[in-house]
Formats: C-alpha cells, structure tokens, sequence
C-alpha cells in the first residue's frame, strides 16, 4: 500500500505590515543602519523575492515601517486616550498610556530614530510626529482653558518631559517609579501641567 505523503503546512504569505513590522525590529536592535532586507528576510524565514513582491527597495520599506511606528506609537495612542471625559480626564489617560507603555518597555524605536533624526527619511517623519503629539497635547490644555500661547507652553513641557521619561526608562530604568509610585509621580506630574 502507497501512503500519501502528508503535505506541509504552508506558511501564510507575508504581507507589507510583516515586513515593515520587522524593519521596526531591526530599528530597535541596531537602528536605521540594520534595516537590511537580506537578514530580515532571514529572520521572517522569507526570500528576498517576497521583499520584493511588495517593495521596490529598501527606501520603501523604510518609509513603510516609520509610516507603521507613526501609526502605531502616536494615532493609535490617541485613539486610546479617546473623546470622553473632560481634558483633565483625557491628559491622565494620556500619561498613563505613555507611563505604562515605558513601565513595560521604552519605545527603542524612537530613540533609535531619535539618534537617526537627520536621515533624509527619519527627519520628517519625526517632525510630523513631534508636531502632531505636541498639536495634540496643546488642544487638550486649550480646552481646558488656557490661552494658545501657554497651552503651547505647557504641550512642549509635557513632551519634552514625555522624552525625558522615555530616555530614563531606556537607560536608567531603576530610577523611575512604578507600580503605585508611578501612577503618583503621573499624578504630581498632572497637578504641576494644570497648575494656574
């Protein structure tokens, strides 16, 4: 009797997202440099002819995986952060989001792209970013009632010290609080932001 030989699963095709998924991981082990496509296709267990399928090169897939970055570590916080409650409300959802996210893991990515800021691809991506967050942060204390002039103030404070918070928990990790000394240390941080 001839058996069938048993087939093997075939691995699901890789999309743009995965390949732009592990440029990120690239980034955040070794910086924009190790954005490479023969090791990463070696790491997704792909060929170069799947890179190819989907990009035109490696300026592409860079410009997909800061797009994805964009995407992920500043409109989907923004989403989470939400529309209810009041701005007082909405900026403690804010610092806890980011408070939490760099409680569990800095975002390497962003200071690896930090260092990389005058990359002809990183330098607007980081200015869009940094203006929207800054945008976004100032349309909160706006609302809660300051003028423009100093609810960009308090924006800029509060991202400056958002990087500040990411750099520490990058390199010095055991300095800052946790647990409930952190949602206290957010909490003076607040009190000071809102402060007349």
């Amino acid at each position: 009797m001839v058996v069938p030989a048993s087939k093997s699963p075939r691995k699901p095709r890789l999309t743009a997202q995965d390949w732009a998924d592990a440029a990120l991981a690239a980034v955040r082990a070794g910086g924009l440099a190790a954005v490479a496509v023969e090791p990463i296709a070696a790491r997704l267990g792909a060929t170069k002819g799947s890179f190819y399928w989907h990009f035109n090169g490696r300026d592409a897939l860079v410009e997909a995986a800061l797009a994805r970055w964009e995407e992920r570590e500043t409109e989907a916080v923004i989403a989470a952060v939400g529309e209810d409650g009041t701005p007082r409300e909405r900026l403690r959802r804010l610092l806890a989001i980011t408070s939490a996210a760099a409680e569990r893991e800095p975002d390497a990515i962003e200071l690896a792209l930090q260092a990389d800021a005058a990359h002809p691809a990183v330098a607007p991506v980081l200015r869009r970013v940094t203006e929207r967050r800054i945008a976004y942060v100032e349309g909160l204390f706006a609302e809660y009632g300051y003028d423009d002039g100093e609810a960009r103030r308090r924006a800029l404070m509060a991202y400056v010290g958002y990087l500040g918070h990411e750099q520490l928990a990058h390199s010095v990790r055991e300095l800052l609080p946790r647990g409930d000394a952190a949602r206290a240390y957010a909490e003076s941080v607040l009190s000071i932001l809102l402060r007349p």
